[in-house]
């Protein structure tokens, strides 16, 4: 039986129509909204490429029902900036060589953008990989990631925007 929902997707409502209860957000995404930059990992929840933000807070799509985000505001890679105007955290993790392959990228930068919007003190390191460690780079671009959320929680701050993710 389908189920009918609307939900906003980068800043646009969206009425979908899902025909099976139990596709996840990522599939929804991916194979229905042809929202491709959030990527499919392991599909189970452990490696973090799937990331993105919904109602503002940090989720793997891989586990998330679509069906319980009626009235959600789900915002992806495609949604936090563009190519004219990145986001700070797009922009520094360009600047600090934060990726390498780039597949766990998208989900990296929706992390640190969320993890930045929830107060993190990205001052602390250790903190930003604590903060971080549900997003697994197999490059093991790290170092880069570390710096690249300094970078842009800074940026944020100074610019008063610490909850624009």
């Amino acid at each position: 039986m389908p189920l009918s929902m609307t939900l906003t997707l980068n800043g646009a409502a969206r009425d979908v129509v899902l025909d099976d209860p139990r596709v996840t957000l990522l599939d929804l995404l991916r194979e229905r909204l042809d929202l491709t930059g959030t990527k499919k990992g392991c599909d189970r929840g452990q490696c973090g490429a799937c990331t993105v933000l919904v109602n503002g807070r940090r989720v793997n799509s891989c586990l998330t029902l679509a069906a319980t985000l009626d009235g959600a505001e789900v915002t992806t890679i495609e949604g936090l900036g563009t190519a004219a105007a990145l986001h700070p955290v797009q922009a520094a993790f360009i600047e600090h060589d934060g990726f390498q392959c780039g597949y766990c990228t998208p989900g990296q930068i929706m992390s640190a953008a969320g993890l930045i919007s929830e107060g993190l003190d990205a001052e602390d390191p250790e903190r930003i990989r604590e903060g971080m460690s549900g997003n697994i780079c197999r490059c093991g671009a790290y170092h880069g990631i570390t710096l690249a959320v300094q970078e842009a929680a800074r940026r944020m701050a100074a610019d008063g925007q610490e909850d624009a993710a």
